[in-house]
């Protein structure tokens, strides 16, 4: 049996520059952190006793004789990936809900492929992690989805990541010193709008509209060595407002990105003292993070009680396997 558990990830500058249709010609970066709140896969050899030799435990209970029978599109997708012809067993559980904007997808794939290798007794650079994680969402489940979501879940960290038109990518690291990252988590607050969207598809629409938005785009991309500037000289309220900048362009990609609720939302929060904020992910809903000086993060939150206030901290580990009992044996017989 192994266990892996993968990060979800915040995204703050360059957003819409890590699809292929953008930084393949023009290159792309993007500057996220990953967070403390998890997706987990248990991920067993199914013994051949019972009926169907393939169980997939989600939000619902699946029980297969081949994984093209499988509703969970992911997994349907990584199985079609290894070519898997033995009984397997999937069990999902995470700290957030999917289709949140936190990037829930991309860390089911990475945690997966992660496991299976494992149960396979193989070990996975985090660069080779993140390349197949990209090819199964991207070209076997002919999901329109970025690049950055697979190196934040693979990786950790807060990073600036950079797309190249070669097709590679480039992860460095943002070194803050532990006073500056801990005075910057102290500003944020991240809502839950309880609104859930299919991601594939707003993205579908921000990719159509791509060679008209260039402008737009450039300047966005722009923003991320901007926000990693005033990191490093802890100008953090000039990335509070940064963030108000980049949601306001962003909010032009597409008429999807947005809706008149979450417009409130933020307006609310920007009314109570908020410097700046952004939708998370691609758009139509999921958690809302917003930027403020913790003197007025009881207004704030008095002004959204409505909405769920998620309290996190940074990752610094990526995927990770947290238990495997082939390894487990090998120790105990090595002992």
């Amino acid at each position: 049996m192994i266990i892996t558990r993968t990060p979800f990830r915040i995204s703050f500058f360059g957003g819409g520059t890590d699809y292929p249709i953008w930084y393949e010609e023009h290159g792309g970066a993007v500057l996220s952190t990953a967070i403390d709140k998890y997706c987990y896969i248990t991920c067993r050899n199914f013994p051949p006793f019972f009926d169907f030799p393939l169980r997939v435990v989600w939000s619902k209970v699946e029980l297969a004789n081949d994984f093209d029978k499988v509703d969970h599109p992911a997994v349907r997708g990584v199985m079609k990936f290894f070519d898997l012809k033995n009984g397997l067993e999937i069990n999902h559980v995470a700290d957030l809900p999917a289709r949140s904007g936190l990037g829930a997808g991309s860390s089911f794939v990475v945690g997966l492929i992660k496991a299976i290798y494992a149960l396979q007794g193989k070990k996975i650079s985090q660069y080779d992690l993140i390349q197949d994680a990209i090819h199964v969402e991207r070209d076997i489940m002919r999901e329109n989805v970025g690049s950055q979501d697979q190196v934040a879940a693979a990786f950790g960290g807060f990073n600036k990541i950079v797309f190249r038109a070669d097709k590679k990518i480039e992860i460095i690291p943002v070194n803050l010193d532990s006073e500056t990252l801990n005075n910057l988590r102290s500003k944020f607050l991240l809502f839950f709008t309880g609104l859930s969207r299919s991601a594939s598809s707003i993205a579908e629409e921000q990719i159509k509209n791509t060679p008209k938005k260039q402008r737009e785009l450039h300047i966005m991309h722009s923003m991320v060595d901007e926000g990693v500037n005033f990191l490093e000289k802890g100008e953090l309220d000039h990335f509070g407002k940064l963030l108000h900048e980049s949601w306001k362009l962003k909010r032009q990609l597409s008429d999807l990105i947005s809706t008149p609720q979450i417009d409130e939302i933020y307006e609310s929060a920007r009314s109570a003292g908020a410097l700046g904020g952004k939708l998370l992910g691609a758009g139509g809903g999921g958690f809302i993070l917003i930027y403020a000086d913790p003197a007025s993060h009881k207004k704030i939150k008095e002004k959204l009680k409505n909405f769920l206030c998620v309290p996190f901290d940074f990752d610094t580990e990526g995927s990770q396997i947290i238990y495997n009992d082939q390894e487990n044996l090998k120790n105990i017989f090595r002992n």
